[in-house]
């Protein structure tokens, strides 16, 4: 399947466990910038190691959602 994804940007907020995990694998297949975006580091850092070992990458953000200014400085990030 080809998505044409290459090169695109792709941010999921709960990304590091179950199907948003899943989904970050999906989208990097298909050759996207994956974000993925969870309260704990801890669970990033292990989703990170999920995906590198299947010969994936994704950058991380930890933060709380819930928080107004810890959205807006994840999407200054991201841009």
């Amino acid at each position: 399947m080809n998505l044409e994804l290459d090169d695109k940007v792709v941010l999921i907020t709960g990304g590091s466990k179950g199907i948003g995990l899943a989904c970050a694998r999906a989208f990097a297949r298909e050759g996207a910038r994956v974000v993925i975006v969870s309260r704990s580091q801890q669970n990033l850092d292990a989703a990170k190691a999920k995906l590198a070992a299947d010969g994936l990458s994704a950058a991380s953000f930890a933060a709380d959602l819930s928080d107004g200014l810890a959205a807006k400085q994840m999407v200054a990030i991201v841009e």
